[in-house]
């Protein structure tokens, strides 16, 4: 145990800090690690979707957009458009 209470704020907060370091390996690993009972929602995969963005990874920023329809999340226009610029940057 490392004393952290991981949640779904903790994990979609770590995501996030990836995002920013454009290290979206480690972002879709979090994403994919959230146990089943913690909500993976529109800020979760946004921000895992983020990362892929800025490293011009848009197989994986697409993959996790059609996990969202899957797991009927919401998408947003935030969503969209990271996965468009991932798109664009490849």
């Amino acid at each position: 145990e490392d004393g952290v209470q991981w949640t779904t704020i903790t994990y979609s907060a770590a995501i996030s800090a990836c995002e920013k370091a454009a290290e979206w390996r480690q972002a879709v690993q979090l994403l994919c690690d959230m146990p089943e009972g913690l909500e993976r929602g529109t800020i979760t995969y946004s921000a895992a979707i983020g990362a892929c963005e800025k490293d011009a990874e848009w197989q994986q920023a697409f993959q996790l957009l059609l996990d969202m329809s899957h797991q009927r999340v919401e998408r947003d226009t935030i969503t969209y458009s990271a996965v468009i610029s991932a798109c664009e940057k490849a």
